[in-house]
């Protein structure tokens, strides 16, 4: 460590080019990170935030709301079923909306209609205003984000191309379905909204898009025999099962996975070409008696240094970038994940000097010492 520390003082303007390319690599890794956190939570809050922890589907919707359709009568019995304790009815539409008495600023708003029975493990807890009332199909709850557009509590809200109308009795947070700002509303009303048209519920008595499921140790191959045309999945899988869900973070992991590989090589890259030039000073401490893993240690150790300060810095840029970028960004650091990528890239960087130690165990020191510069 002490001769790591020697090196770093010595060689500051070398070190710190090296240090502002792993700072920057670490923030844009980490601004990568929290906007594919934020798409996947503006994709499936409400999944991700619900208290649910398997999803009950029509067989074949490929764990999709937008391709299921049971019937609500599953519920009763559903919660029979072992290692059950809990089941509650939801279906999912879009939409667009405008406040029935517009202002001048006021504009239309792609939504998400989620119905849910008022008072279950469905619904979200309020922040601001009144809870649903499965007698008062009018009053629904909203996504704070609306707020944003000019909505507020008392506002009746038109769904265009549907003569249904809606008045907002409340607020509720982080719950956006498919990137859309989700309203929920009792399932009277979601069918009143999603059925409008003559046999568009296929005959179906009371049809819901999902059934969720509470309970530890749930088969839900069991469940699949049991009921036949139902397919139940973990929440997990019911996420994955969201449109463009998967693709968006299967992208996002991609640039990710690029972006880690080409760090490892230019940082294994900028370490060998240093100890190229260091070779006869390598090659003059082997002389006086030095070992390779003295050496091999004191190159570690400036890896490690260089490289946690650097990391450190890249998150620190980062949260500075996340106070200013606009409310309207899907940005969304995860601490978890904060940690687990600068892990990634600390270990990353610890490798890539493992090039360097195998080149100084294999520096000879008397052609060193006899080397010109």
């Amino acid at each position: 460590m002490f001769l790591a520390l020697k090196e770093l003082k010595h060689g500051k303007f070398r070190f710190l080019m090296i240090g502002i390319i792993t700072v920057l690599i670490a923030w844009l890794v980490f601004i990568l990170s929290g906007l594919g956190n934020g798409l996947s939570t503006l994709s499936a809050a409400t999944f991700k935030n619900m208290k649910a922890d398997y999803v009950t589907f029509e067989e074949g919707s490929r764990a999709s709301m937008s391709r299921s359709l049971l019937t609500e009568s599953f519920v009763d019995e559903l919660e029979k079923q072992d290692n059950v304790s809990s089941a509650a009815p939801m279906g999912a539409t879009m939409a667009t909306v405008l406040r029935l008495t517009p202002s001048k600023d006021s504009e239309k708003v792609d939504i998400a209609i989620l119905g849910i029975t008022p008072g279950s493990f469905l619904e979200p807890s309020i922040i601001e205003g009144n809870p649903l009332n499965n007698d008062k199909s009018l009053e629904v709850i909203a996504n704070d984000t609306l707020k944003d557009k000019g909505f507020k509590i008392g506002d009746t809200l038109s769904i265009e191309g549907s003569p249904e109308k809606m008045k907002i009795i409340g607020f509720v947070e982080n719950e956006t379905y498919n990137h859309l700002p989700a309203i929920f509303t009792t399932l009277d009303k979601w069918r009143s909204i999603q059925f409008a048209a003559p046999g568009s519920d296929n005959g179906i008595k009371n049809p819901v898009n999902g059934i969720m499921l509470q309970g530890e140790n749930i088969d839900p191959q069991k469940l699949n025999d049991l009921f036949h045309n139902t397919e139940t999945v973990t929440k997990a899988e019911a996420i994955q099962g969201m449109p463009g869900y998967k693709e968006e973070n299967g992208t996002i992991m991609m640039m990710l996975a690029f972006l880690l590989a080409i760090s490892a090589f230019v940082l294994a890259v900028f370490f060998y070409v240093l100890t190229l030039q260091k070779s006869n000073q390598f090659g003059i401490l082997k002389a006086i008696g030095a070992s390779n893993a003295f050496l091999g240690k004191a190159i570690m150790s400036q890896v490690f240094l260089l490289s946690f300060i650097s990391i450190v810095v890249g998150i620190l840029l980062t949260y500075g970038t996340a106070l200013i970028l606009p409310d309207g960004m899907p940005f969304s650091l995860d601490i978890k994940l904060v940690v687990i990528y600068a892990i990634l890239l600390l270990v990353i960087s610890i490798l890539s000097s493992l090039i360097s130690i195998r080149k100084i165990t294999k520096i000879d020191p008397l052609q060193a010492i006899g080397r010109i510069e």
